[in-house]
């Protein structure tokens, strides 16, 4: 005589409230960087506390939109590819980043760059 097991018993329950979770989880994500987004537009500058670079990949936006303050340059930077924790804030990456047209074209040094949003 056998019973049945806590898995066949409460396993399809157990799977549907973590997926409910994930799903949960990627839209709140997406309202935090939404909500980041529009404090970059309307301020222009760095609005704190920014999302983290996890969440951001989490929420489906792949790209860092970046200016130069030197050459006033636009680019994109991928977030799959920065080499930095996943817990680490969006605002942080901007120490980090620096143009290379400036010294390369004007012979300027180095100019740091300012992120404007994240995109997808």
């Amino acid at each position: 005589m056998t019973t049945k097991g806590r898995e066949h018993l409460f396993g399809s329950s157990v799977r549907a409230a973590a997926e409910r979770a994930a799903e949960a989880r990627k839209a709140a994500d997406q309202l935090a960087c939404k909500a980041w987004n529009m404090r970059m537009l309307g301020f222009k500058g760095p609005a704190q506390p920014s999302p983290a670079l996890g969440d951001a990949l989490n929420a489906g936006y792949g790209y860092l939109e970046v200016r130069c303050l030197g050459c006033d340059t636009h680019q994109t930077v991928v977030l799959d590819v920065v080499r930095r924790p996943k817990t680490t804030p969006i605002q942080e990456l901007e120490r980090y980043m620096r143009c290379k047209d400036c010294p390369r074209l004007q012979g300027r040094p180095y100019k740091r760059r300012s992120i404007i949003c994240a995109t997808d």
